[in-house]
């Protein structure tokens, strides 16, 4: 039995990291992508391997990625290696971009996605603590908040303006429903 690719997307602050290891902490059938990711490790955030443009460049061409993408004048990508993970019967948690759930659907199996949504007021707040942004880069994050998916993909939209443990278990009664 193979597992699920499940993606998260959602606006820059809105959780999505605090949020996927909370669930993976929760159930042990859940296991969370490592992104690999152009941007300094010093600056925070989500644990994620840190890389040169130059060599996630060779990477890219070498095909060691399964899914890619740019944003914010980064570049992103989820290994190849977390097919090893859905082979072994895992359901795989990534924190995607939205420009790149059709790539991600096209790629895995099976695929879900959850789209974790949250007040402006909120992403603005959890974006400022976070200081790793300017006001102006904040305020670019804001404004793309609300970009929609793209054509064919459907998500779980769930609001995670509260806590956090409130959000998990929704989350995991939406992935594991209790079957009677």
């Amino acid at each position: 039995m193979n597992g699920r690719f499940i993606a998260v997307v959602g606006p820059s602050g809105v959780g999505k990291d605090s949020v996927m290891e909370a669930l993976a902490a929760a159930d042990p059938r859940i296991v969370l992508a490592r992104r690999v990711i152009t941007r300094a490790s010093a600056l925070g955030g989500e644990y994620f391997e840190e890389v040169t443009q130059s060599e996630f460049r060779a990477r890219s061409a070498s095909g060691e990625f399964a899914v890619s993408w740019s944003a914010h004048g980064l570049h992103y990508a989820i290994p190849a290696s977390v097919e090893a993970h859905l082979h072994d019967g895992k359901d795989v948690l990534a924190n995607l971009s939205r420009a790149a759930l059709t790539n991600a659907k096209d790629r895995f199996a099976s695929f879900e996605v959850i789209n974790l949504t949250a007040s402006s007021d909120i992403l603005a707040a959890r974006l400022a603590s976070r200081g790793r942004e300017t006001v102006a880069q904040i305020g670019s994050r804001l404004a793309r908040a609300s970009t929609a998916l793209p054509d064919g993909i459907s998500a779980r939209v769930i609001d995670n303006s509260g806590a956090i443990d409130q959000t998990v278990q929704v989350i995991l009664a939406h992935l594991y429903p209790v079957r009677v």
